[in-house]
C-alpha cells in the first residue's frame, strides 16, 4: 500500500499555485495555506478564504475520495443543503488523490446552534437522501451494511459505562433501555436508504441564524440504517431536535426512538474508550456529545412499542 510523507506548506502551497489562476493566488510567497486541524496529520487544507484541499494518505483513502466526489453530484439534486464542489481533483503523489473543494461558507455545528428552522433544514436533509436511488448509489460503490444489533450496543455500552467515573456518567440511566426495549428497537430489514454516516457537528455548516447551509464529510456514506443518521445528530444538535428533524422527514416512533438510543450508547462506549484530556478529565467534545444524546424528549415517555405501531416510513 502506498503510504504518503505528511505534507508540508511549501508541498501544498506549490500543488495550489498549479490549480488555481494567476490572479487567484496571492503574489509573493504564495497562496495562505494552514491545516485544518491543529494536531495529527495534516491532510486537510484551509487555501485562502474560499477552498479546502483535501489529501489522501494512501490508496484506499483515494478509493474512497473518488466515490465520494461522484456521490455529491448524485445527492446534490435531492437536499437543499449545499455540499462541497471539487473545482480540481487529481494526484499529488504517486496513486493518492487530492481534490480541492469550494468553501461552504459557515461555522461548525460544534460551535454554533441550530435553530428551529435549522431543524427544518436537517429534515429536509433527511428526506432527500431517503429520495436518492438506491440503485444509482451503489453502482458507484456505496456499500450496503446492515442494521446493528442494539442489543449488542446495549451490553457493550453497559460494560462501559462502568469504567466512568459515576459524576460522569451513572449506569442507572439505561434502566429505560432493558433488553425487551432493545429487541423492540431492532432495525428494519430492506434495502436501505443513502445513510451520511457521520453527521457530527464539525460535518454540519450553520450560519449565524441557526440555519444548517451544508453538509461536509461524505466519504463513509453507506445504503443502510437511516437511524444512524438520527443517532448521530442526536450526539451533534441534541436529542430534541434530532428526533423533531427526524419526525418532520417522515420517521415514526421506532427509527426515532433507535436511532435516540444507538446515539447514547455511542456516546458513552466512545467516552470511556478516550484517552482523559489535559486536566484528567473527559474529552470535552465527547463529554458534550453524551449530554447531548442523553437530553430527555417526550416521545421516549409517551410511546408504547408494544404494540407494534408507528413503524418506519
Amino acid at each position: 500500500m502506498t503510504q504518503a510523507p505528511e505534507p508540508s506548506p511549501d508541498t501544498v502551497r506549490r500543488l495550489v499555485r498549479s490549480l488555481l489562476a494567476a490572479d487567484d493566488v496571492a503574489a509573493g510567497p504564495g497562496p495562505d495555506v494552514r491545516p485544518v486541524a491543529e494536531e495529527g496529520g495534516h491532510f486537510t487544507w484551509w487555501v485562502g478564504r474560499h477552498h479546502v484541499l483535501r489529501l489522501t494518505g494512501d490508496r484506499a483513502a483515494s478509493l474512497r475520495q473518488r466515490r465520494e466526489l461522484r456521490l455529491r453530484d448524485l445527492i446534490r439534486p435531492h437536499i437543499a443543503v449545499a455540499v462541497p464542489v471539487s473545482v480540481a481533483r487529481g494526484e499529488w503523489a504517486n496513486g493518492l488523490n487530492f481534490t480541492l473543494d469550494t468553501l461552504v461558507p459557515g461555522a461548525s455545528g460544534e460551535r454554533r446552534d441550530v435553530s428551529a428552522l435549522g431543524e427544518a433544514d436537517l429534515a429536509g436533509l433527511l428526506t432527500g437522501l431517503r429520495e436518492v436511488p438506491a440503485r444509482q448509489a451503489e453502482t458507484l460503490g456505496v456499500p450496503r451494511v446492515p442494521p446493528r444489533s442494539l442489543e449488542d450496543l446495549r451490553v457493550a455500552a453497559l460494560r462501559a459505562a462502568e469504567r466512568l467515573p459515576t459524576e460522569e456518567f451513572d449506569p442507572a440511566r439505561f434502566d429505560q433501555l432493558a433488553a425487551p426495549a432493545a429487541g423492540q428497537l431492532g432495525g428494519q430489514t430492506g434495502a436501505g436508504v443513502l445513510v451520511h454516516h457521520g453527521l457530527s457537528g464539525d460535518h454540519l455548516v450553520v450560519s449565524p441564524d441557526g440555519r444548517v447551509r451544508g453538509v461536509l464529510g461524505w466519504t463513509d456514506a453507506v445504503l443502510g440504517d437511516p437511524a444512524e443518521d438520527i443517532a448521530g445528530l442526536a450526539a451533534a444538535v441534541g436529542a430534541p431536535a434530532a428526533v423533531r428533524a427526524a419526525t418532520l422527514a417522515g420517521y415514526g416512533a421506532r427509527p426515532c426512538l433507535r436511532g435516540l438510543w444507538l446515539s447514547r450508547c455511542d456516546t458513552v462506549v466512545r467516552l470511556a474508550g478516550s484517552p482523559r484530556g489535559g486536566d484528567g478529565g473527559p474529552v470535552p467534545l465527547l463529554e458534550a456529545g453524551l449530554r447531548r444524546a442523553w437530553e430527555p424528549i417526550l416521545l421516549e415517555r409517551v410511546t408504547d412499542l408494544r404494540d407494534g405501531s408507528d413503524e418506519a416510513p
